[in-house]
């Protein structure tokens, strides 16, 4: 029985202690990709560091990222050699992408930081994708984000009021987030029969709440 691996992905300046991505790394044993250089991140240098992270994972991989690392895995599903020839999800290792807060990379204030990720067109993800966002994002109106997630062809739920969706907004553990990862996990596993992997006993989180 094959248990997803989950590797989580820190937007610009990583994730500190207090941050979610944090706390699932401590609490559920995720791995956290590591970059070269947080504070200034050059994409192509974090896509090649994405790429030996998921060749280096047990398979299947289970995307969580936030902030830039949304862009993060947008940017390696284009790149990626995985993706070269044919557009199934099923030719390679990647079940799913959470994707938490994505940064809108067209504002005007853009940190120069972070232009070498500017430009960039945005592609419909090559595996399923959830994007969770707030009303009140500093780095992301309400439109963007929905805008983004079309593009991407990934599911949108605006979560409310919660900023940026990061240690500010208080969440600890966020276990509705783990909720909203657990049940992307079960409906790509479900759907992917290659895999044949029984959803639930092989993703042992909560189950998430009933509607």
């Amino acid at each position: 029985m094959t248990t997803p691996t989950v590797l989580l992905l820190p937007g610009w300046q990583g994730s500190e202690a207090e941050h979610w991505q944090s706390r699932w790394e401590e609490v559920h044993g995720d791995l956290r990709v590591q970059q070269h250089d947080w504070n200034t991140p050059l994409r192509g240098d974090w896509i090649c560091q994405l790429e030996a992270a998921i060749h280096q994972a047990p398979a299947p991989v289970l995307l969580v990222a936030h902030s830039l690392g949304c862009h993060l895995v947008a940017g390696w599903a284009a790149a990626s050699p995985l993706f070269s020839t044919t557009g199934d999800p099923r030719a390679g290792p990647v079940l799913a992408a959470l994707l938490v807060a994505p940064p809108d990379l067209t504002r005007p204030d853009l940190p120069p930081a972070l232009h070498s990720w500017a430009g960039h067109p945005l592609r419909r993800l090559p595996f399923p994708a959830h994007l969770l966002s707030s009303n009140d994002d500093p780095f992301c109106s309400a439109q963007a984000a929905a805008s983004m997630a079309a593009a991407w062809g990934a599911r949108h739920t605006n979560l409310g009021a919660l900023g940026h969706i990061n240690s500010a907004s208080g969440l600890g553990d966020w276990p509705q987030g783990r909720a909203c990862l657990q049940e992307l996990a079960a409906a790509a596993l479900a759907t992917n029969a290659d895999r044949s992997v029984p959803p639930q006993a092989a993703f042992p989180f909560p189950a998430p709440p009933p509607p």
